[in-house]
């Protein structure tokens, strides 16, 4: 009777383990889309009353923030892809909804192309998913981190010398950009514990970057 009792307990603790996690799960959901609603509203905000300076750094860079924040937090692969898949879609269900509201419907106001506008949703994605992979202590971890840093390196270097996707003014360089790339490069500082670690990281980084900037250097 006793065991019978101590197996029923056991049970029940498993149970609710399970219940813990699967409400984790589903909070970490939906704090990605209310995350993604609130990114996109601010950046609806920032565009409407044209604070330049700040768009430049915010657009697009807010949004690949909240995406590598939702995939370091997931709690496995497929969550991450689909908390990434809402951290793409919310911000631009919000900020097209307050564009259109106030008469200004047009695809440049994020990405500033529509272009530019898929390759965020991608990147947005592809964000998510390399931030799960970043809290790997192994060197695919140290890639990871390495090729987040790299592809917004690559972003800044389009950005500041326009080339297939031009989404920038001339506010965007260089204090913007140069700003954009300490964070990106701190990044790898914050996220890779071990020097070697550091180093891996960087050296994919500046290869991701310096592959992405060839077609601009033809």
């Amino acid at each position: 009777m006793k065991d019978h009792h101590k197996k029923i307990a056991i049970d029940y603790a498993d149970f609710a383990a399970y219940d813990r996690a699967q409400r984790a799960i589903l909070r970490h959901l939906l704090a990605a889309f209310a995350g993604g609603l609130l990114v996109g509203i601010v950046g609806w905000f920032v565009h409407t009353v044209d604070l330049v300076p700040i768009q430049e750094v915010f657009d697009p860079y807010a949004y690949y923030a909240l995406a590598v924040i939702v995939g370091m937090t997931a709690s496995g692969v497929g969550w991450a892809m689909l908390a990434g898949l809402l951290a793409a879609l919310a911000p631009l269900v919000s900020t097209m909804g307050g564009l259109a509201l106030t008469g200004q419907w047009n695809f440049d106001s994020v990405g500033g192309s529509a272009l530019g506008l898929n390759f965020i949703l991608l990147v947005l994605f592809l964000f998510a998913l390399l931030a799960y992979a970043s809290r790997r202590i192994d060197v695919w971890g140290d890639v990871a981190v390495g090729l987040i840093a790299g592809l917004v390196l690559a972003d800044i270097v389009d950005r500041a010398t326009p080339g297939l996707i031009a989404r920038s003014g001339a506010g965007f360089w260089p204090l913007p950009a140069a700003l954009v790339g300490v964070v990106a490069v701190a990044m790898v500082f914050v996220l890779r514990r071990r020097l070697v670690a550091r180093a891996r990281a960087l050296g994919v980084a500046a290869t991701t970057a310096g592959v992405a900037a060839l077609p601009l250097a033809l």
